[in-house]
């Protein structure tokens, strides 16, 4: 069984960095390809980015663009998401994801393509 764990969220100031990490297990973690999602209270789970199982494609929403980097390492089993210039609307839960069975240059980008879900780390961003 796919297993899941953020680290990394905290509290950090407007124009503050923070880099998120998700730790993979269970499975051949190459064979994955990953996404972060976030939830604001009260709103939707929204994708943030997603990295095909190579690393060669990506996906940002454009809210994060040229401010987030996802990025990963196979060997490490691991998937970032670095964080810069953050926004008070950046403030949210974060969730790493997993989907299966994807040696494609395909990225997904809604919740109901993922398979497996982290518990979550929460970032706030003062203003």
């Amino acid at each position: 069984q796919v297993q899941l764990v953020e680290s990394g969220g905290g509290l950090v100031q407007t124009g503050g960095s923070l880099t998120l990490s998700c730790a993979f297990s269970g499975r051949l973690f190459s064979g994955y390809s990953m996404g972060w999602f976030r939830q604001a209270p009260g709103k939707e789970r929204d994708i943030v980015a997603a990295i095909n199982w190579n690393g060669r494609s990506t996906y940002y929403a454009d809210s994060v663009k040229g401010r987030f980097t996802i990025f990963r390492n196979n060997a490490k089993h691991t998937v970032w998401l670095q964080m810069n210039n953050l926004e008070p609307d950046d403030t949210a839960v974060y969730y790493c994801a997993a989907r299966g069975g994807t040696y494609s240059v395909d990225v997904y980008t809604k919740r109901r393509d993922y398979d497996y879900w982290g518990q979550g780390t929460q970032v706030t961003v003062s203003s």
